[in-house]
């Protein structure tokens, strides 16, 4: 589901809020209050696009009349030295917004690229890559988003949709077999976190709807496979915790279905672009 344009509206305003945009000394003292100008932002290294609706949000804001034209559209793959957008119109709001709206193309890409890379590792495999809830506070809808750009897939988008039973919640519980009587029926609708083969043979008799194998060693995680091969009712496996780019294809080549990366929205280093005025008239 795409990010609403309301909620989008509501995090440019506080970025720009942030920057007193409002108040841009050095652009009110040389570009003149009529000046127009165009402007291109560039990719500066090859990735995946995204947050071109965050960068169009931040200029209309600025100046409604201005024209934004995204040559590449979130999802697309860029080329270093790619036009990935053109700006055409006031030059104070040109020059105002240039920063905050590269600060939400750059970090959007790169969660979008970095996604891309895990999942072109995997191809082929029917594997699918997922994020976790390991975002930037207030910023999660839109790195989300930028997941999907990249060509993942989104976990739960929050606590509230999905029962997801991690090691502490065991322990809050008083153990797993403590879980599984709590949970009753709702474990066929549950996603359950497991750290070792003994824990994952306690799910044999009433399977959940997803086993999570937790910083499991591509080894190990074959063998947690090869446990539950025979069980009535056989879960979704996904792997998570630690799986890199070096990692990833061992894990999806033994047929789980999904593989969860923190690091792709949490550590994802930005994607280096400039925007440069060209014409100023």
């Amino acid at each position: 589901m795409e990010g609403s344009d309301s909620i989008i509206e509501e995090i440019v305003e506080r970025a720009l809020r942030e920057d007193a945009a409002e108040s841009d000394t050095t652009t009110l003292l040389l570009a003149g209050e009529d000046a127009r100008g165009r402007a291109v932002i560039r990719a500066r290294a090859p990735g995946n696009v995204s947050g071109q609706r965050c960068a169009r949000a931040v200029f209309s804001r600025l100046d409604p009349s201005i024209v934004y034209d995204d040559a590449k559209g979130d999802g697309s793959r860029v080329d270093r030295d790619e036009i990935i957008a053109a700006v055409e119109g006031n030059l104070r709001a040109i020059l105002t917004g240039e920063r905050t709206a590269l600060n939400f193309l750059q970090h959007l890409s790169g969660i979008a690229t970095s996604v891309g890379r895990f999942v072109e590792r995997v191809e082929g495999t029917g594997t699918v890559i997922l994020d976790t809830r390991k975002t930037t506070p207030g910023l999660r809808m839109l790195e989300k988003e930028a997941v999907r750009h990249g060509g993942g897939s989104n976990h739960r988008k929050d606590l509230a949709g999905l029962v997801l039973v991690k090691e502490n919640h065991i322990k809050a519980a008083g153990g797993l077999g403590r879980v599984i009587e709590l949970l009753g029926e709702r474990m066929g609708a549950a996603e359950i976190e497991i750290t070792s083969i003994d824990e994952l043979r306690m799910l044999r008799e009433t399977p959940p709807w997803r086993v999570m194998l937790d910083n499991f060693t591509p080894d190990d995680a074959g063998r947690a496979l090869d446990e539950m091969k025979g069980w009535a009712g056989m879960p979704e496996i996904e792997v998570s915790g630690g799986v890199t780019l070096e990692t990833v294809r061992s894990y999806a080549g033994l047929g789980v279905d999904y593989i969860s990366v923190g690091a792709v929205t949490s550590s994802a280093p930005a994607l280096d672009m400039s925007l440069i005025v060209e014409e100023v008239g």
